[in-house]
């Protein structure tokens, strides 16, 4: 029986049952249920979630014709691109936090831990200026005490001394932190700020049974705010007792695929997690006791666009006194966005109702959606020139203080 741990964007889904191999799911506990998986149907189903919802544009956006589309991509063929949420990982981060054999060696055929000439490559033929790497999920925030430290000591320190100094300028990273020890990972943000050059931090959900706003975690707020860089707030899997309740599949025949997982994770438990983490930060007065405090979201907002109004309908009377703005203005204060993975129009047109053009930066999710995809779509977007550059670099090089 194997003990696996929380996984990414290429959460296994399988697609038949074949070898038999059983395994024991568990979110951040590590217990979701009994599942038979193969080799194959891993691999496949793998790369399936891997590129998640969102990645197949839709052949036109609302009101633009074809033609148009083809005619503002020859226009916007010239944009240079930072790439926000970009990962990699390592044999040891894999061997931390891999299901099982079958997944180490997916996770190796998905490019990951290359940080070379095959990603350069990939970086090349997509057009992509930089990339900002972080840490495949959940990194290390899971290992508790001096081995939790140490090892995002080892990895920040790898990618600094590595493919930052053997391709300047191609490559920007958020440091791992050891989220178990919060004055810890306060130490090293600060360490890898000031030392290496890192633009700020990615953390992966649920840090135990705590989101960022409990008091643990405040004095590494307080020193994000102080360095003056952001926190990047991907999703993660949940714990035991949120995946029983809102996941967990117990009609037979029915969790044959991996179902209850997927829906755990890439499919969408993962961006009602990450929302509901950025209103328990603002509901619970975060971003008045720093104000300066900066976050950032992908997949197009994590279902915000969506549910913007209503959030602000319904919880803007009940917060009034107790925060210190009208609840949708924090969006716009706080946070920062980026397209990861859901390269469609009409989501960025929704987001951008909402959120001022300037908190907007592109995200591939490399190598979980195709880089090239994801500069072709956003060329080909009917937006006017000086809004795209805002999007493609100049939002980033204004948060992250860098240069493309």
């Amino acid at each position: 029986m194997f003990d696996p741990k929380n996984d990414d964007d290429e959460s296994p889904r399988t697609t038949q049952r074949n070898s038999g191999v059983e395994i024991d799911m568990k979110p951040t506990e590590n217990h979701q249920g009994n599942l038979a998986i193969g080799r194959r149907s891993f691999l496949s189903g793998a790369a399936a979630i891997g590129v998640g919802a969102g990645l197949a544009a839709p052949a036109n956006a609302a009101n633009t014709t074809a033609a148009v589309k083809s005619t503002i991509a020859l226009r916007d063929q010239d944009l240079p691109f930072i790439a926000t949420e970009e990962t990699y990982t390592t044999d040891e981060l894999i061997a931390l936090n891999a299901i099982n054999d079958d997944h180490v060696e997916y996770l190796r055929e998905t490019g990951l831990a290359e940080l070379g000439p095959g990603r350069i490559g990939d970086m090349d033929q997509a057009g992509i200026n930089m990339q900002i790497l972080s840490a495949h999920t959940p990194g290390v925030q899971d290992l508790a005490g001096q081995e939790g430290i140490d090892f995002a000591y080892r990895l920040n320190k790898m990618i600094a001394t590595g493919p930052m100094v053997t391709y300047p300028g191609r490559f920007q990273a958020y440091a791992t932190l050891p989220l178990q020890d919060p004055a810890a990972s306060a130490d090293e943000l600060e360490r890898a700020v000031r030392e290496d050059g890192f633009v700020g931090a990615m953390t992966n959900g649920f840090i135990g049974k705590k989101f960022l706003d409990h008091p643990d975690f405040e004095p590494l707020l307080a020193r994000a705010e102080a360095l003056d860089v952001p926190i990047y707030l991907h999703p993660g899997f949940p714990p035991k007792e949120v995946f029983d309740i809102y996941y967990r599949i117990m009609r037979p025949g029915y969790n044959d695929e991996y179902q209850d997982y997927i829906l755990s994770g890439s499919g969408y438990g993962w961006h009602q997690e990450v929302l509901t983490q950025c209103l328990r930060l603002i509901m619970t007065g975060t971003f008045d006791r720093f104000p300066k405090l900066q976050m950032i979201i992908g997949h197009m907002g994590e279902g915000l666009p969506f549910f913007f109004e209503r959030i602000v309908e319904d919880l803007g009377d009940v917060t009034e006194g107790s925060l210190n703005k009208p609840i949708g203005q924090y969006f716009n204060d706080n946070f920062w966005y980026t397209t990861s993975a859901f390269f469609q129009d009409e989501l960025l047109h929704l987001l951008l109702k909402y959120i001022s053009v300037d908190r907007v930066m592109f995200g591939t999710d490399y190598p979980f959606a195709d880089m090239k995809q994801g500069t072709d779509w956003f060329k080909a977007v009917d937006l006017p020139r000086e809004a795209k550059e805002k999007i493609a670099f100049r939002n980033a090089q204004k948060l992250f203080g860098i240069k493309v």
